[in-house]
């Protein structure tokens, strides 16, 4: 069941244990095989580099999405993505058009400080996030003041960052030196149209 995460400025809803696990473990078993991995350039301190992970966007035909200097067109939906999303919407309330699959191979993989703050997606965002696999440490950051947070996101969780959370906060995904096995983050959400 989702609760609420105490957060000044934001709106965090959290599910530890949203699927049940033998569910979390077919679907990432399904997406790790199923999905056509992609190494996406990013803009970064004025260059192009390698994204630091692995990652497909999936969604509606109209879903383009635009991050990091670099543009991306959807590719379709695949079943196991678009019943995730449906169970999504049921539960939370909210429509999704579009999702960000992300799998990060092992600790050397993760993502640095960001807001998932680009025009398409409006002034408030609602982004619900998935994961699935090996356990990661998910931390977020007042982008002023003092104010943060760290999680340990396991397999079937489920965390909803809306309301002014990304005008507020920055998160990431830090990398780590520990053995750790492959993840995959789903980051359900709803982009304006752009043809």
């Amino acid at each position: 069941m989702l609760r609420s995460l105490e957060l000044p400025g934001a709106d965090l809803r959290f599910d530890s244990a949203w699927l049940p696990r033998p569910e979390a473990d077919a679907v990432f078993e399904a997406l790790h095989a199923g999905l056509a991995w992609e190494t996406h350039r990013i803009h970064l301190f004025g260059r192009q580099v390698d994204s630091p992970r692995r990652s497909v966007w999936v969604g509606d035909p109209d879903a383009h999405y635009r991050y990091s200097g670099a543009g991306f067109a959807p590719r379709p939906w695949t079943p196991v993505l678009r019943a995730l999303g449906d169970r999504l919407e049921t539960a939370i309330g909210t429509r999704f058009n579009s999702v960000l699959a992300n799998l990060y191979r092992d600790g050397r993989d993760g993502m640095g400080w960001h807001s998932d703050d680009e025009p398409e997606l409006g002034t408030q965002p609602v982004i619900a996030s998935v994961s699935l696999g090996a356990p990661r440490r998910f931390v977020l950051k007042a982008r002023v003041g003092d104010e943060r947070l760290a999680l340990e996101l396991p397999p079937g969780s489920l965390l909803v960052m809306g309301g002014d959370t990304q005008r507020h906060y920055r998160h990431a995904l830090p990398k780590t030196a520990r053995p750790v096995g492959p993840r995959i983050n789903l980051t359900y959400r709803w982009v304006a149209g752009r043809g």
